[in-house]
């Protein structure tokens, strides 16, 4: 089959693949149509997009800029210069790998070089917020280290008393910080004391915080963990990709070594490409007042549920998520994600800290503002929203009434289209 010309790049998928190009339709149609309330998830911008679908798809570049194991690399060295360069600016660290595939691969990345199998590792509790990868027995850092967690006090907030005692009896070799479903703010600087007390080293899993982080509306972990690790996605708005931070140039070989050639092979070039885009965009001004007005949202529909009589786990937040007790209106996360989803609100459920509920099915469900800050709603839609949940749960038997709130989200999608973001 011949290359397609320019030309013709916007018919080629449907023509080749008319039932892959039919998904890609329907999921479009469901971003444009309906609220993103995962807090992991974000819609990137056409040039990241762009960037994604790039010629880069096409180059391999095994190795780092200006030591290629390919030749015809100079195109992306360029490109991944400047993702490495725009990372280090964007967060004020002196080294950057920008090859790793996910965060959970970034993860593994900084445990497959500092840590041996059967060594120590000590993060957050899933139970509590944390992490699969931050050492859940069903993943890999659960089965390759000897795990022990920290957790909550009874407010629901890091007990970090709890987390002091226990980090200088078990002198952990990483002590963790960072988490997945955990909405409140992270003392890295008592968890840095604190690794140093143990002679642990800190590391902090930054991913869902990036965004706000890199806004300025959220404590930077820079100067306080010796190891970052983040995903680009998330409230950072870029491709799906992880990346790696760090300021001692001790750490640079094993580090560089152990994402390539230790785990990956090949960098997604194409999406280094769009991960140096993102970076360009979070530098800009505006950023600064997307990652702020995800917070002010946040808080908005934290606060607005509340007063329809949910319980947000620890009071509230400080960042661009929550969890939500549902238990006051009787349904599980399993049910209240498939009424929500019913009526074009995605969620995801997620256990609460002492969850009665087993892991599929769970007490809560976990909310975030990213995606509907980016299409440009504020606080009075976080009120909207909170309502129209509300409205959904309690009226989920009532097909009247979940009528009712589909067509307002779908009249609220309309008023801010996903082409605009």
């Amino acid at each position: 089959m011949p290359l397609a010309t320019r030309a013709d790049r916007q018919t080629a998928l449907a023509q080749v693949d008319p039932e892959v190009a039919a998904a890609l339709q329907a999921e479009t149609a469901r971003q444009e149509q309906g609220l993103e309330l995962i807090a992991s998830e974000n819609v990137a911008s056409s040039a990241v997009r762009e960037a994604m679908g790039s010629v880069l798809t096409d180059k391999y570049a095994e190795g780092y800029p200006g030591k290629r194991y390919y030749g015809g690399c100079e195109n992306a060295d360029r490109v991944e210069e400047l993702a490495i360069e725009r990372a280090c600016r964007l967060f004020g660290t002196r080294f950057a790998n920008v090859q790793p595939h996910s965060g959970a691969q970034a993860n593994m990345a900084v445990y497959h070089a500092l840590l041996k199998p059967g060594d120590r590792l000590m993060g957050l509790s899933l139970a509590d917020g944390g992490h699969l990868t931050h050492g859940s027995p069903v993943a890999f850092s659960g089965q390759m280290y000897d795990i022990v967690s920290y957790g909550l006090k009874e407010d629901e907030t890091i007990d970090y008393d709890g987390m002091r005692k226990l980090a200088n009896e078990a002198r952990p070799k990483i002590l963790l910080s960072g988490a997945s479903a955990y909405s409140r703010e992270f003392d890295f600087a008592f968890i840095r004391r604190v690794a140093d007390e143990c002679g642990a080293l800190h590391m902090c899993d930054m991913a869902h915080y990036a965004g706000l982080i890199a806004g300025g509306v959220y404590p930077s972990p820079v100067g306080h963990a010796q190891v970052i690790t983040s995903t680009t996605h998330k409230s950072l708005r870029g491709p799906r990709g992880g990346i790696l931070l760090y300021d001692d140039e001790e750490l640079d070989k094993p580090l560089r070594m152990s994402v390539f050639p230790g785990l990956q092979g090949g960098p997604l070039m194409h999406a280094i490409a769009a991960k140096a885009v993102a970076f360009h965009e979070a530098l800009m001004p505006e950023f600064k007042l997307y990652a702020a007005q995800v917070k002010k949202n946040a808080q908005a529909l934290a606060a607005a549920l509340t007063e329809r009589g949910f319980r947000i786990v620890s009071g509230g937040t400080d960042s661009h998520l929550m969890l939500v007790d549902l238990r006051s209106y009787g349904v599980t996360g399993k049910l209240a994600q498939t009424v929500l989803d019913s009526v074009h609100i995605t969620t995801n459920r997620n256990a609460i800290p002492n969850d009665p509920e087993k892991p599929f099915v769970t007490s809560g469900i976990r909310l975030g503002t990213p995606a509907v800050t980016t299409r440009g709603m504020q606080e009075q839609e976080m009120a909207l929203i909170a309502a129209w949940v509300s409205e959904a749960l309690k009226g989920r038997e009532d097909d009247i009434a979940l009528q009712s709130v589909r067509a307002k989200v779908k009249d609220l999608c309309a008023r801010f289209p996903l082409h605009s973001a």
